[in-house]
């Protein structure tokens, strides 16, 4: 059976990888685990999310469904942050029979999840239809990400996937101040990047991979593989660690985003990969945000941000000028594009004037009063106009990305691109 899990932590504390990891344990007792446990990140601008927006979903042999439902239920009820307004768990049960039945219209279900804006009646309504077993708690809001979970792992070869190893603290030091070692994540970074990625910001000489609140997990390491991962885990100095386990994820795909033809269909809670022209200077509002515009062929335009937690991304947005060709991904909040790479497809060209220079003897000539153009006074030369000059750019053709401690869990880091037709900027 597939059992799918979704929103039992809160702002303050708990993790729903946290209940995936220890019922991976709990629940050898009723049967066998036949998978790597699946870690889904849904849509990223949903309000409703408490912090990363993720499912869980195990897939396990068993003789007994009826107990390992039970067993789920308890321990969700006894783990979640129920107190929290935004907490509402849901979980559903998969049974093997019902695999291929299901599979089609569970990954749609999955996609739109990550893409659109579900609302609970549609799982609700879904599971009725379907007949799944399905347990929810409060308003049920977690049903929506315990069945995306569940099309994932219905369907493992029919997404790009990744791979993180989440190692968990002791319950004694939950809430406390993490005690790691900064350095060895750094060397971690040094002996496993690119097969791993997001561990340390090199640039900004941080660790990204170790959480600030008060939730159960000490680090996630990201990577290509189970083992690079593991690789990379082995090499953390760290507290004592109570349990790890190694999810496969849609982390670092791009999976959120969708193709936007014009400004026009764009929409508030959804994320694009948008084709424009610069069209406004960027300029530095309150808070040190860079703002500017992108206008699409038929003249549309819409706010784009590179937000202070860019850090030295927003150097490179204020080099853009009107009339750069550019592609931009990233999602829309209240009307702006939050963005998260931008590909620099043409630089336009920058003109200066300048006097012109005599043939004589080479220096500037100087105006020979309104309306009668240049004059140089050694020479006697003449020239009607100024010239102009094309101005080298600090700007090279590219794609560039945020660094990794402004990167949102589903964006792809240039580490993992592959495309061999483009200069590659990684945020390094």
């Amino acid at each position: 059976m597939i059992i799918g899990i979704d929103d039992t932590d809160s702002n303050e504390g708990m993790c729903t990888t946290y209940l995936g990891a220890l019922l991976l344990a709990e629940l050898q007792e009723y049967g066998t685990v036949e998978a790597l446990p699946l870690l889904v990140r849904l849509n990223p601008t949903i309000p409703y999310k408490t912090r990363g927006n993720a499912a869980v979903a195990l897939k396990l042999k068993t003789d007994c469904p009826e107990k390992v439902i039970a067993h789920v239920t308890a321990r969700i009820g006894e783990l979640a942050r129920m107190e929290c307004e935004k907490t509402n768990p849901g979980t559903v049960f998969i049974l093997e029979k019902d695999y291929e039945n299901l599979k089609p219209v569970l990954m749609s279900f999955l996609e739109e999840a990550v893409k659109e804006v579900i609302e609970i009646k549609k799982a609700k309504d879904l599971i009725s239809e379907l007949g799944i077993a399905s347990k929810s708690f409060k308003n049920g809001r977690g049903l929506i990400g315990a069945l995306a979970a569940c099309g994932a792992m219905l369907n493992p070869e029919e997404w790009d996937c990744t791979f993180e190893h989440l190692a968990y603290r002791q319950k004694a030091r939950w809430g406390t101040l993490r005690d790691v070692d900064k350095e060895s994540f750094f060397e971690a970074d040094r002996q496993t990047y690119p097969g791993t990625w997001d561990t340390v910001d090199l640039t900004n000489r941080l660790v990204v991979c170790v959480p600030r609140s008060g939730d159960p997990v000490l680090f996630g390491i990201r990577g290509e593989s189970p083992e690079i991962v593991n690789k990379a885990a082995a090499l953390i100095q760290a507290e004592p660690v109570e349990r790890f386990a190694v999810y496969r994820t849609n982390q670092g795909t791009d999976m959120h985003l969708l193709p936007a033809q014009n400004i026009a269909e764009i929409r508030d809670m959804h994320s694009y990969r948008l084709e424009g022209t610069v069209s406004t200077a960027p300029k530095t509002i309150e808070g040190g945000h860079v703002i500017f515009a992108v206008r699409d062929r038929e003249g549309d335009e819409i706010d784009c941000a590179a937000f202070e937690p860019t850090k030295n991304f927003r150097s490179l947005i204020r080099k853009l000028v009107p009339g750069d060709q550019v592609i931009l991904s990233g999602s829309v909040t209240s009307g702006t594009l939050n963005i998260e790479k931008i590909e620099v497809k043409t630089p336009t060209p920058i003109y200066r004037e300048e006097n012109p220079k005599c043939p004589e003897c080479g220096k500037h000539m100087k105006s020979a009063g309104q309306g009668q153009g240049f004059r140089c006074k050694k020479c006697g030369t003449l020239s009607l106009s100024k010239v102009k000059y094309e101005t080298e750019r600090d700007l090279e053709p590219g794609l560039y990305e945020v660094p990794p401690c402004a990167r949102r869990h589903l964006a792809k880091p240039l580490a993992r691109e592959k495309r061999q037709d483009i200069r590659l900027h990684p945020a390094r």
